[in-house]
């Protein structure tokens, strides 16, 4: 199996990602919506422009959030456009793109930047939709969860810690446990370069504990202060940042 998270806009990287694996798992966050590392790719960037990009980043790593909102706010009243639907259409763009590049079999769950009810329109029979669900391949039991937790970044796909909690729940023992975000420690959810912790699970780590999987493979931080670590009998494992490494990560057995 390879593995990818934060996929970002990479599809040509996506293409290859299966190759030599006998299935394609992806953790979510296909859609590039503004490049922390490079502030002229994305959505926003195409939308306002570089120099806009700039401050709206410098706002958001200041952690001075509704500066950034207000900020965002009086771009978007400059367009005059809807703005559900512009994203929407750049949206979909980005994916006509990426669910193209998926290989077969692909197995995929969401992540926070995702666009949930698009997907089924462009995911091909070859690729398996999954979220608070089981499927076994190979042999072995896997169960994915995508999605975030809320924040103040607001990202589209954020739900509420009960709702996260209660498809935690619905998966149950697996061997293989695959979400979009890390478990609750702090060492798998602070990001080095964004210098923040990002949003953990604790229901996600209270699972862990309790039903004891072989592997639990996330994404969400992008440059995390320690990519991989046991948590008692489970394998913790950080497979992203697919967009910048380009590179799966590979489970065998």
């Amino acid at each position: 199996m390879h593995v990818v998270s934060d996929v970002h806009g990479n599809a040509r990287d996506l293409a290859r990602a299966g190759e030599g694996a006998d299935a394609l798992i992806c953790l979510g966050d296909l859609v590039l919506f503004l490049d922390y590392a490079d502030h002229s790719r994305g959505i926003f960037p195409d939308l306002f422009g570089v120099e806009n990009a700039d401050r709206i980043v410098a706002l958001r790593t200041a952690r001075r959030f509704e500066e950034a909102r207000e900020f965002g706010a009086r771009l978007w009243a400059g367009i005059g456009a809807d703005r559900a639907a512009v994203i929407e259409n750049a949206v979909r763009k980005q994916y006509a793109e990426l669910f193209a590049a998926f290989p077969t079999p692909t197995y995929a769950t969401y992540g926070n930047v995702d666009m949930p009810p698009l997907w089924q329109e462009y995911a091909a029979p070859g690729t398996t939709v999954l979220d608070g669900q089981r499927v076994e391949i190979g042999g072995r039991v896997f169960g994915f969860v995508g999605g975030g937790l809320r924040t103040p970044m607001r990202t589209p796909y954020e739900i509420s810690d009960e709702e996260y909690a209660a498809k935690i729940e619905a998966v149950g023992e697996v061997d293989v446990l695959c979400t979009h975000i890390p478990p609750e420690v702090p060492e798998l959810v602070y990001d080095t370069v964004a210098r923040r912790f990002e949003r953990g699970s604790r229901a996600l780590l209270d699972a862990i504990r309790r039903t004891r999987p072989r592997y639990s493979l996330f994404g969400h931080v992008h440059q995390p202060l320690v990519r991989r670590m046991r948590i008692g009998a489970t394998e913790c494992v950080n497979v992203g940042h697919f967009a910048g490494t380009g590179t799966p990560w590979a489970l065998e057995w």
